[in-house]
């Protein structure tokens, strides 16, 4: 599972995802009830979104925002909805529709990413409408949570793998359990299959008969998944940090271990040519700091100003978020000296936060609709953990792999050995994101199994040689699953996707989305062309 997300001004990142308990599944066809007939879903289909402005202080004042209601369940759509929070910037001149955009996670939301990153995509605007959403249980569209702050929550992202396997395990389906309590009917309804069938339900709601669609990290899973869902209705399609579709989540999480450990030893070999490094001067000798560091809060955490002790565990999530970027780089120096000169906490929370600070979150106040789903949540009540517990519910939806007790009991020495020996840092990490898709439903198998061999209108596919969460091995991977549709952009850089960090991939993917210009498959940007 290769990271958790990333942060402005990068693009975000993770992996799979999927939809639990939903009875389709055909290429593009309705969505079939339980009785076999299809599903009517035509009100659906009918529906406009009426834009107006977006609420909040510091909203961009040319930010519009809308609603599209989905079922709750494609299945049976009559069972209840939900209202997925939309925003766009409107075509400076005579727009030929819109293009959508995802920013990845899983778990990212859209609309507040627009609101404050909005600048990268202006140049779309020259021909679209630019369109982000919330996805279903993430941000302001029914989010999903594991109940702030409680003992069985935390567990999903603080077991102990050194414990006895038992009682991880029991912690776990505590974790689960508390997730399934508080994240209410939204959660067994979550993941890729089911939001590639909202994004389609977008695309016609905006009024565009086939979907242009920009999706970065695990957004090029959501476009691939709608690819092989509604191959006649693929317009521009640019998938960018190309996600695996075919990894299973032990594997997905080595890679990621593995690619972080490499971008912070990159940072550290920085950060010790400044002065200003609270680790020193001597690379080896940081390198061992920040281990003993992130060991020193896990066995005495330090209070934050929300009340919560922060962790090594917490802090090793906040440096994975500031490595998706070398423009985060002298943001995380300073907030890590806050840290070791004067314990203050604040800066890594906010990378914690997934750049958008750490808001103070509480219980979810969803308005009803039809007793079953959700309207949309207002700003400030989506709770904290959103983000993680959305990252965590998608990637097992997705995830058909459901190891037994006995399994992952006898497996779990070797599996912390083989982490750890990736990363001494980072391999706890995303070991215990690994295991947290134990005590929940058996995802679907639909990505791993039917995603292949698309009969679209060529996507391009952008690779990034350096990225350190989804390996440019995955970008050839990926294109040669899904057959001659394909085109890959090989970006020769570093960081997390490519098109806010290198000029010539933001050319190339701007000259297709507006003109139709395709790069060679094959075709290259240099490690020069990186910077804006």
């Amino acid at each position: 599972m290769p990271a958790k997300l990333s942060t402005r001004p990068t693009l975000r990142r993770c992996s799979i995802t999927a939809g639990v308990g939903l009875a389709l599944l055909g290429a593009g066809l309705g969505a079939v009830g339980p009785d076999g007939s299809e599903a009517d879903l035509s009100r659906f289909y009918r529906q406009k979104v009426t834009w107006s402005k977006c609420d909040g202080v510091d909203t961009p004042k040319d930010l519009q925002c809308g609603k599209v209601t989905v079922p709750l369940d494609y299945a049976r759509p009559r069972a209840g909805t939900l209202d997925l929070a939309l925003a766009r910037y409107r075509a400076t001149g005579k727009s030929r529709g819109s293009v959508l955009l995802n920013f990845g996670g899983p778990g990212g939301a859209g609309v507040s990413e627009l609101a404050a990153g909005g600048k990268d995509f202006m140049s779309l605007t020259n021909g679209y409408d630019v369109v982000s959403f919330d996805p279903r249980g993430v941000g302001r569209s029914s989010p999903v949570t594991c109940g702030d702050g409680s003992d069985e929550a935390a567990a999903a992202t603080e077991a102990d793998v050194d414990d006895d396997p038992q009682t991880v395990l029991k912690q776990l389906r505590k974790a689960a359990d508390a997730c399934t309590k508080h994240s209410g009917p939204v959660l067994p309804h979550i993941g890729t299959v089911n939001a590639s069938r909202d994004l389609d339900v977008m695309r016609q709601a905006v009024g565009d008969k086939k979907l242009n669609y920009l999706g970065f990290s695990y957004g090029s899973r959501l476009g691939a998944v709608y690819a092989a869902q509604f191959p006649k209705k693929v317009g521009r399609m640019v998938l960018d940090g190309v996600d695996t579709l075919t990894e299973p989540l032990t594997e997905q999480g080595m890679a990621g271990a593995r690619g972080q450990q490499t971008a912070l030893e990159d940072f550290v070999d920085w950060c010790v040519k400044d002065i200003a490094c609270p680790f020193g001067t001597d690379a080896r000798t940081a390198r061992e700091e920040v281990v003993r560091l992130v060991d020193s809060l896990d066995q005495d955490p330090v209070p934050t100003d929300f009340g919560e002790d922060f962790t090594g565990q917490d802090l090793v999530g906040a440096i994975s978020q500031a490595l998706y970027s070398k423009e985060l780089w002298p943001s995380l120096e300073r907030a890590l000296a806050a840290l070791v000169e004067d314990g203050d906490t604040g800066p890594l929370l906010w990378f914690s936060g997934g750049g958008s600070g750490f808001r103070a979150g509480g219980a979810v106040a969803l308005r009803a609709d039809d007793g079953t789903g959700g309207g949309l949540v207002d700003q400030e009540d989506v709770p904290l953990d959103n983000l993680p517990a959305a990252l965590m519910a998608i990637n097992c939806a997705d995830d058909p792999d459901r190891p037994s007790a006995r399994r992952i009991a006898k497996d779990l020495g070797r599996l912390r050995a083989e982490y750890e020996q990736a990363s001494p840092v980072f391999g706890r990490y995303r070991l215990t994101e690994v295991l947290t898709c134990y005590g929940r439903p058996k995802g679907t198998d639909f990505i791993r199994d039917e995603v292949r061999d698309v009969r679209t209108p060529k996507m391009l596919l952008v690779g990034t040689r350096g990225d350190p969460a989804t390996p440019y091995r995955w970008t050839v991977e990926t294109a040669e699953r899904l057959g001659d549709s394909a085109v890959v952009l090989d970006n020769k850089g570093e960081g997390h996707t490519g098109y806010a960090s290198s000029k010539c991939v933001h050319r190339k993917v701007d000259a297709f989305l507006l003109y139709g210009s395709l790069p060679p498959d094959g075709s290259s940007c240099g490690p020069e062309d990186d910077g804006r």
